[in-house]
C-alpha cells in the first residue's frame, strides 16, 4: 500500500468526513506491541484513520493494544468505542474505564455495543438505562457522537424509533441482504432520519468450518478472503449510500479491503445482479427471516 494513495472520505455528520474503511480493534490482537504499533500507524499512514474498539474485544486485549497504538496519532484518528453494558451505572464505569486504557480523554463515537434483542433495547432506553451514560458523556464533552451497533434488526428499528442517534452501525454485507433479508430496513430506517450509516461484517461470507477457524482464529464467520472477492464485496457495500465498512478481524484482510477501497467503483446494475447470484445457497451469518 502507498500512503501516497489514500483511500476516499464520505461525509459521517456535518463537517465530518471518515475514510471509507475503519480499522477494526480485533486486527491487534494477537500481536505484540511493536507489531500493533506498525499496523496502526500504516492505517493511518494509508489513510485510514478511523479505529472502533469495544471492551469485550479479547477481554480488553484489543483496547490494551490501541492505547499504546493511539497514542502518536490521536489527534488523527476518529476513536470509536463501545459499551455492552446496558444500566446506566455499569456502562458509565465501562465508559471511563475505557477512557483510561485507550489513554484519552474523549471519544469521537460512543456506541451501545451489539443489541441482540428488544429487552436489551428496552432496558438502555429506560430511566437508569445505558443511554443516560452516552448522553451524559456527550454533554459533558467526553463523546463528540453517539450511537449502537446492531445485531437484530426489530431491535435496531425500534432505537431508531426512540432515540436521536448520531450513527447505526449494522451488518451490511451481499450475503446477509440477499439470502438474509438482513439490512435493508436498517439502511432504509436510517437514511429516512438522517442517521450515519456503518457498515460492519462486509467481508462476511458465512458461516465457518474448522478449516475457517485454523485458517481465520479472529473471525466466527468464513470471511471472503481472495482480492477478487474481497473487492466484489467491498464494492456492494460501499454502493449503498454509508460512511464507512468497519474491517474484520485480520490484518491481512483489512489491507484486502483497504486495497479493494482504493480502486472502488459503484456497482453496476449487471455486477448488482451478478453479485446476488453469487450469494444463492450461502448461509447468511445474519438472518431477518
Amino acid at each position: 500500500m502507498h500512503a501516497a494513495d489514500p483511500i476516499p472520505r464520505r461525509p459521517f455528520r456535518p463537517g465530518v468526513d471518515l475514510p471509507v474503511v475503519a480499522l477494526g480493534g480485533i486486527v491487534l490482537m494477537g500481536h505484540d506491541q511493536p507489531e500493533a504499533n506498525a499496523i496502526a500507524a500504516e492505517a493511518v499512514e494509508n489513510g485510514a484513520g478511523y479505529f472502533d474498539v469495544a471492551p469485550s474485544y479479547g477481554k480488553g486485549e484489543a483496547e490494551a493494544r490501541m492505547g499504546p497504538a493511539l497514542l502518536p496519532f490521536r489527534s488523527d484518528v476518529f476513536l470509536a468505542c463501545k459499551t455492552g453494558r446496558r444500566d446506566a451505572e455499569r456502562s458509565r464505569l465501562e465508559l471511563e474505564n475505557s477512557l483510561r486504557t485507550l489513554r484519552t480523554d474523549h471519544f469521537d463515537l460512543y456506541q451501545l455495543h451489539g443489541v441482540q434483542d428488544m429487552d436489551q433495547a428496552r432496558r438502555i432506553l429506560a430511566p437508569g438505562g445505558a443511554i443516560e451514560t452516552l448522553a451524559r458523556a456527550r454533554d459533558e464533552g467526553k463523546t463528540r457522537y453517539i450511537g449502537f451497533s446492531a445485531h437484530s434488526e426489530e431491535a435496531a428499528l425500534f432505537l431508531l424509533d426512540s432515540f436521536p442517534f448520531d450513527s447505526v452501525l449494522f451488518p451490511l454485507n451481499f450475503v446477509c441482504w440477499h439470502q438474509g433479508g438482513f439490512g435493508p430496513a436498517i439502511y432504509k430506517k436510517a437514511l429516512e432520519k438522517d442517521i450515519a450509516r456503518l457498515a460492519i461484517k462486509s467481508l462476511a461470507f458465512t458461516t465457518r468450518s474448522g478449516a475457517d477457524a485454523a485458517k481465520w482464529p479472529k473471525c466466527w464467520y468464513r470471511p471472503v478472503d481472495t482480492p477478487e472477492m474481497v473487492e466484489k464485496a467491498i464494492r456492494f457495500t460501499l454502493s449503498k449510500d454509508v460512511t464507512a465498512a468497519v474491517s474484520p478481524s485480520h490484518v491481512e484482510l483489512f489491507r484486502m479491503a483497504l486495497d479493494a477501497a482504493r480502486r472502488f467503483t459503484p456497482l453496476s446494475p449487471a455486477e448488482e445482479t451478478e453479485i446476488a447470484r453469487l450469494s444463492q445457497g450461502v448461509q447468511p451469518v445474519f438472518s431477518s427471516r
